[in-house]
């Protein structure tokens, strides 16, 4: 027991506390990363993409693994405004309107017509795809803005790879004992907005999976 932690004996469970908030930011970009695997997969095979799955890195930091995923998002989602783009050139007017406020529902039982005219451009689901991609789009921005403010000051060096020993260590050597209620506070607070942000997220990918099954039945 160091010198600090006689004189302040809270010290050690303030920091085992911040050492779990670590284990509970990476295990949630583990998550995300995951999600976001499913959504490359469904939008290559949807949408004739050729992106590769991402990959995290337990020897990288957190920041690092953050713009990885950030970037692959924002590929994603200039390839949904690319595939939106062609259909709202190929597609009549009135009828690319019409889609717009479709329900799912709605979009399985179009007429015949109606599909003959969708077909002609594109697979109903591509379509289904771009529609709902379209209006979840801000979920998807909003867990690169969130990976982006947290990756930064004390979560930025944050390694994935780290035993909870060598956290405790980093976190001995890095903060000092007057910074340990700061740093506490602010992955209390960033836990509270990354946690819905990433179920969220997570959610949303998972319900297009849903949808798409619920086209092919």
């Amino acid at each position: 027991m160091s010198w600090s932690d006689i004189f302040y004996p809270e010290n050690p469970e303030k920091r085992e506390k911040i050492i779990r908030r670590s284990q509970e930011l990476i295990d949630l970009m583990k998550d995300n990363f995951e999600a976001t695997n499913s959504l490359i997969e469904i939008v290559n095979k949807h949408l004739h993409s050729s992106f590769s799955p991402i990959t995290l890195d337990e020897k990288a930091t957190l920041q690092e693994n953050c713009d990885v995923m950030i970037e692959r998002v924002k590929q994603i989602q200039a390839k949904v405004e690319e595939a939106d783009e062609e259909l709202k050139k190929k597609l009549d007017p009135a009828l690319y309107e019409k889609l717009q406020h479709m329900s799912l529902k709605d979009l399985k039982y179009v007429s015949a017509a109606v599909k003959s005219a969708i077909s002609s451009v594109c697979q109903l689901p591509a379509l289904a795809l771009v529609m709902h991609l379209k209006k979840i789009m801000t979920i998807l921005i909003g867990i690169t803005c969130t990976c982006a403010i947290y990756s930064v000051g004390i979560f930025a060096a944050v390694l994935f790879g780290l035993a909870v020993n060598a956290i405790f260590s980093a976190i001995v050597g890095h903060i000092e004992q007057g910074k340990l209620n700061t740093a506490l506070e602010e992955y209390e607070k960033a836990l509270a907005e990354f946690r819905p942000a990433s179920k969220e997220y997570q959610k949303a990918i998972n319900e297009i999976g849903f949808m798409l099954e619920f086209l092919k039945e």
